[in-house]
């Protein structure tokens, strides 16, 4: 059985916080994300009880972190941030993670957590999807700070994923990355069909964006859950099909006015499916565990803070000769934003033994404040630094391709 009836009130809620976020961004600089991540908890088991989580608001659930993921690929253009950009990505991620095991060993060490390589890989993600639409909404993505942010956090977010592919959910990471490789083949092969296929009858698509038809973005829908389901077929993280299925759509919109398009995503990922996947991540929040011990009190603040020791270290000491203290420090902080990714790893250590389910919540509640907290300090940090510089950023919520 359906329970509409929660359908319904996370449908509402949905509306209540676009309807908030908008009423008190002027005072606050609230994202909305932050927003639905609170009002999913209120209203969810631990608090008010207003809904419940069944199988279906799951699956709508996993559809918005497929889009969401989609979102991280598609505002990821590599002729944007490759060059010094993507290199410092890369690099300060490398050493996050060495650090992230280092802390994580400690851990272990001291009987705080049963695994270093879990612990580790929860706290040297970014969470890059999360922060799209922050971004996004601030006008950010496309000013000289954005790129670099974009491009340490894809480092961020896509070297997790790789790692939760390859070792954390399977226990044959020579097979795993024979699959991974056989899953890049059939994405590139995909992606170059694609490109060929945009270019030859782009002409015709483009007549169906106001028509009953929609083809484009049909095709696009097609394109995002085949490739999630090809990975999940393939045994690896459905995560990874969406994020591809985004870098897929960007190769194949190069060169194309697609305004009319982007909205039209916009309007399918944020209008609906993200913000669902947002509430029930609230709802999901075990709050409880973290007052089942006075131990489990304690690792939620203590992780917040060593998420930002992890990922903001390497970029205030990266990205010295790049970018200015303040915007190093606001980098730190927007790098040191988790969830989806946090929420995969814990989910699978758990179900392994590798974790327990106070230090998952732990991780989880911190990830959940990392979301609350960081993106606001960044942007505070931010807040004026961008006129200083003379830069320009775009209006908020601009399509990427009406720069072009």
């Amino acid at each position: 059985m359906i329970d509409t009836t929660s359908f319904l009130v996370i449908v509402a809620f949905a509306a209540f916080a676009g309807v908030l976020a908008t009423t008190i961004e002027s005072r606050l600089a609230l994202p909305v994300v932050v927003v639905e991540l609170l009002i999913g908890i209120l209203i969810g088991p631990q608090v008010l009880a207003l809904v419940g989580i069944d199988r279906f608001t799951t699956f709508f659930s996993d559809l918005g972190l497929g889009m969401l993921f989609f979102f991280a690929g598609y505002e990821i253009d590599f002729e944007h941030i490759r060059g010094r950009p993507l290199w410092l990505g890369l690099g300060s991620w490398v050493v996050s993670l060495a650090l992230a095991y280092s802390i994580g060993g400690v851990l272990a060490t001291a009987g705080i957590v049963l695994s270093l390589i879990y612990t580790g890989s929860a706290l040297a993600t970014t969470a890059i999807g999360t922060l799209i639409p922050v971004l996004r909404d601030k006008g950010e993505l496309h000013t000289r700070f954005g790129t670099y942010l974009l491009a340490a956090g894809a480092a961020g977010e896509f070297g997790p994923i790789m790692l939760v592919t390859l070792v954390l959910s399977g226990s044959h990471p020579l097979e795993e990355a024979a699959l991974l490789i056989a899953f890049v083949a059939l994405a590139v092969l995909t992606g170059l069909l694609a490109v060929r296929s945009m270019w030859r009858g782009w002409s015709a698509l483009e007549r169906t964006f106001e028509a009953s038809s929609q083809l484009a973005v049909r095709l696009l829908v097609v394109l995002v859950f085949g490739l999630a389901t090809l990975a999940d077929q393939l045994g690896l993280d459905i995560l990874l099909g969406g994020f591809v299925a985004g870098l897929i759509t960007r190769a194949a919109l190069r060169g194309h006015e697609v305004r009319v398009f982007e909205s039209k995503m916009t309007a399918l990922g944020y209008g609906l499916l993200i913000p669902f996947f947002f509430l029930v991540s609230g709802m999901k929040f075990d709050g409880a565990s973290l007052i089942s011990s006075p131990s489990a009190a304690f690792k939620l603040p203590l992780f917040l803070v060593l998420m930002l020791i992890v990922r903001g270290t390497p970029a205030l000491l990266f990205y010295r000769g790049a970018l200015p203290a303040r915007d190093r420090l606001a980098l730190a902080f927007y790098s040191a934003t988790a969830l989806p990714l946090v929420v995969a790893i814990t989910s699978i250590a758990t179900s392994t033994h590798h974790m327990r389910e106070s230090t998952a919540a732990s991780l989880v509640g911190a990830a959940i404040l990392s979301t609350l907290i960081y993106p606001l300090v960044g942007a505070a940090l931010r807040r004026g630094q961008a006129e200083a510089q003379g830069e320009e950023p775009e209006a908020a919520g601009e399509p990427a391709a009406a720069r072009a």
